[in-house]
């Protein structure tokens, strides 16, 4: 792939070769900034899972958030009032149903209350490649709708392996005090670990990256990184 002149610049600036320590890579990705808004650092993790036998998924809700407003959607008949109060963007049922089905996707989390989900399922075909698709594994397919509300408005990530082997999902802005940002790292990872499947062997976690929306990435150390996750757990 053929690189612009401002990447190719953003590279010199990182060694391909080491391994960084976490406090270390997010430092480096600050002085990487490019664009004129404040870029989102992102997380990339290979798993050494294949993906067409197992399916790694779940949900953190990051201790400093990511730093963007998520427009939330809930598709309910019974829980109406609940998400509401519990300051859902959008509320509803087959109003909304028929919306998404016609191309509206003015939202950014789907959560569903279960007395609706045979309706909801029909969205499978275009929710699902988005990763909005309600689950009972994510936490996103439930009746206590004031406490998914909450969460998804502090944050909450849902993840899921791709077809690569790989987890990916934002970690906050490159502004945030990089300590924030090391707390919010370590808390993605103890999710991973925690969705590692039961049955596994070999070696869960292959590597682990961190880039931001327009710079090249850096790889960490991820012996270290381990060593800080589980102290702090």
């Amino acid at each position: 792939m053929k690189r612009g002149k401002r990447y190719r610049a953003l590279l010199e600036k990182v060694d391909r070769t080491k391994l960084y320590e976490l406090r270390e890579a997010i430092e480096t990705l600050k002085g990487l900034q490019s664009a004129k808004f404040v870029e989102t650092v992102e997380l990339s993790v290979k798993l050494g899972v294949d993906p067409r036998r197992y399916s790694v998924r779940g949900s953190v809700v990051l201790p400093y958030g990511t730093g963007k407003e998520k427009k939330v959607l809930v598709l309910t008949e019974s829980k109406v009032k609940d998400a509401q109060e519990a300051g859902a963007d959008y509320v509803g049922g087959d109003e909304y149903i028929s919306k998404i089905e016609k191309g509206w996707l003015e939202f950014d989390y789907v959560i569903a209350t279960p007395d609706i989900m045979r309706k909801v399922a029909k969205l499978g075909k275009i929710l699902g490649p988005r990763g909005l698709m309600p689950s009972p594994k994510t936490g996103t397919v439930t009746d206590n709708v004031k406490e998914a509300v909450s969460q998804a408005k502090k944050g909450k990530i849902d993840f899921k392996i791709d077809k690569t082997g790989c987890i990916h999902g934002p970690v906050g802005k490159v502004n945030f005090p990089t300590e924030h940002l090391c707390e919010n790292v370590k808390e993605f990872m103890r999710a991973i670990l925690d969705a590692k499947p039961g049955d596994f062997k070999g070696t869960y976690i292959q590597s682990v990256h961190l880039s931001t929306t327009m710079s090249p990435s850096v790889k960490l150390d991820l012996l270290k990184l381990m060593k800080e996750v589980h102290s702090a757990s």
